[in-house]
């Protein structure tokens, strides 16, 4: 499948073959895929929490509305970020550049240091492209997907246990759908999401 189909026929979907089971090796294809996602500085903030557990399934859907692909899924994965990163060892980012480059962007990531909000708006876009690059991945390798937010934020980091410096992006559930989605709802045109030069 090349990118553009892709990009054409990936949809969200809610109906999920509970039956169907993915592979560790598969699971591992998809990561590495989205570890390969563009980063500020090279920061990496991504977290990945794969939720593999039934019971820990059937929790975390009663914390989703109920929402069937929480469990129906072959993969639910939590996109999460270390909103720290950038202070966590940053040598290693860097381990293999220049000593010249390695140094200008160790010395220009404090940046990150000066403000709480870039730094939160910073992680959140390396999750996103993260995101993105998965659910692309995934349907090359014939899976479909749905990225959710729809669940009780606060009650769910509890519950994965998450550390005080990270955050979750959104959930991300993956499968082999169990019908084709509708038609897509309303999309804009070119001419009303498109600009030249200014608004």
């Amino acid at each position: 499948m090349n990118v553009s189909h892709a990009i054409e026929t990936r949809r969200s979907i809610e109906l999920f073959d509970p039956n169907h089971e993915i592979t560790k090796a598969e699971v591992e294809e998809l990561i590495t895929a989205a570890m390969l996602s563009p980063t500020a500085f090279n920061i990496q903030h991504w977290r990945f929490l794969w939720a593999e557990d039934k019971g820990l399934r059937q929790q975390l859907r009663t914390l989703s509305w109920d929402q069937p692909q929480v469990t129906d899924a072959s993969l639910l994965l939590f996109i999460c970020m270390d909103i720290k990163a950038w202070q966590k060892e940053p040598e290693r980012y860097w381990r293999n550049a220049p000593e010249e480059v390695a140094s200008a962007m160790l010395r220009n990531m404090g940046y990150y240091g000066q403000s709480a909000q870039a730094e939160h708006d910073e992680a959140i876009r390396s999750a996103s492209m993260a995101t993105m690059t998965l659910m692309l991945k995934a349907k090359e390798m014939g899976y479909d997907s749905c990225p959710m937010l729809g669940f009780k934020y606060n009650e769910v980091a509890t519950l994965l246990k998450l550390p005080k410096d990270h955050g979750i992006c959104l959930m991300l559930a993956i499968g082999k759908q169990l019908k084709e989605p509708y038609p897509r709802a309303g999309q804009l045109t070119l001419e009303e999401v498109l600009y030249l030069n200014t608004f």
